[in-house]
C-alpha cells in the first residue's frame, strides 16, 4: 500500500471518529459518502461535501427526531421559556433528553417564567438521541438522557437581567470566587487535575463580556430545580453553593476529575 493512500485512510478514520463523538450521526453518514462517491471520478470532493451536508442536515432536523423516541430520547423543543444557548447544540444532536427529563425542564421552566416572565430558560449540552452510555464529550456523566447543563442568569451593567450570555458557547467564563471563598480550582489543580478549568478554551468567543452573574434570578432558577422531586443532583461549584446561601442536600461537589461548574448548571434526574 502506497504512503499516500495508507494516509488517506487514516485521515477518513480520524474525521469518521471526531464526527462520531461530536455528533454521534456524523461518522457514519460520512462512511456512506465516502463509498457512495469514488475519488476516481471528476468533482468527487464537491459531490462528497454537497450530499454530506444534505444528508446530514435532512437526517439531523427531519429523521433524528421521530426515531429517537424508539431508544427513549426526545428532542427538546425550543419555546418562549426553554431554549437552547447556541445553534450548535442542535446542529450536532446534543439537545435530547428522556420524557421524564423532558417534563422536568418544562415543569422548571414554566415556574422560573412565571416568577421572571422576561427570561427564559437556557439549556447547553443536554445528551445525544441514541444508545445509553454512549459519550457525550467532553462531559463524563451526559450518556443516558437524565442529564443537562443550564446557563446561570446573567445582568447587565444597569443591573437588569437578560437572557444573554458571557460566553458563546456557554461554557468558560467563570463567576471567580473571592479571597475569601472556597477556591476549588486551585484545590483540584494543585492535586494533578490540570483538565479542571479547560472549558476557558471553548468559550467560542464573547460579545458580551460585560455581563455580570445575577446571583438572585440565578439562585431562584437553582431553586426551582431543587424543588423538584425528580431531580436527584445538581452541581456547581462549591463557593457558589455559599455565596448563594443553598443549602439543599442535592446540591454535590462533582470531583476534581470532572470540570469547574461555576459557570453552568448540571442537573440530573433519578
Amino acid at each position: 500500500m502506497k504512503i499516500k493512500s495508507f494516509l488517506k485512510i487514516i485521515i477518513h478514520l480520524l474525521i469518521t471518529v471526531f464526527l462520531t463523538f461530536t455528533t454521534q450521526i456524523g461518522g457514519v453518514i460520512y462512511l456512506i459518502t465516502l463509498l457512495l462517491f469514488s475519488d476516481k471520478k471528476p468533482n468527487y470532493k464537491f459531490k462528497r461535501t454537497i450530499f454530506f451536508i444534505a444528508i446530514y442536515l435532512v437526517t439531523t432536523f427531519l429523521i433524528v427526531p421521530k426515531v429517537a423516541p424508539i431508544f427513549g430520547r426526545v428532542k427538546l423543543e425550543d419555546n418562549h421559556r426553554l431554549e437552547a444557548h447556541h445553534f450548535i447544540t442542535k446542529l450536532f444532536n446534543r439537545n435530547y433528553v428522556t420524557p421524564k427529563m423532558n417534563s422536568v425542564l418544562k415543569a422548571i421552566s414554566l415556574k422560573t417564567n412565571k416568577e421572571l416572565p422576561h427570561l427564559k430558560v437556557i439549556y447547553l449540552d443536554a445528551n445525544f438521541p441514541f444508545i445509553d452510555g454512549f459519550p457525550l464529550l467532553p462531559h463524563l456523566s451526559h450518556n443516558d438522557g437524565k442529564k443537562i447543563d443550564l446557563s446561570f442568569i446573567y445582568q447587565d451593567k444597569k443591573g437588569k437581567t437578560t437572557n444573554l450570555k458571557p460566553s458563546n458557547s456557554g461554557y468558560g467564563i467563570f463567576v471567580e470566587p473571592t479571597k475569601n471563598e472556597i477556591n476549588q480550582t486551585n484545590i483540584c489543580k494543585n492535586r494533578g487535575f490540570w483538565q479542571y478549568d479547560f472549558t476557558k478554551y471553548f468559550t467560542l468567543g464573547s460579545f458580551n463580556k460585560n455581563l455580570k452573574l445575577s446571583e438572585k434570578a440565578t439562585k431562584k432558577l437553582i431553586l426551582k430545580i431543587l424543588e423538584n422531586n425528580k431531580v436527584s443532583k445538581v452541581f456547581i461549584e462549591p463557593h457558589l453553593k455559599s455565596r448563594l446561601n443553598l443549602n439543599n442536600s442535592k446540591i454535590r461537589f462533582h470531583g476534581c476529575g470532572a470540570v469547574r461548574h461555576d459557570d453552568h448548571i448540571h442537573f440530573q434526574i433519578k
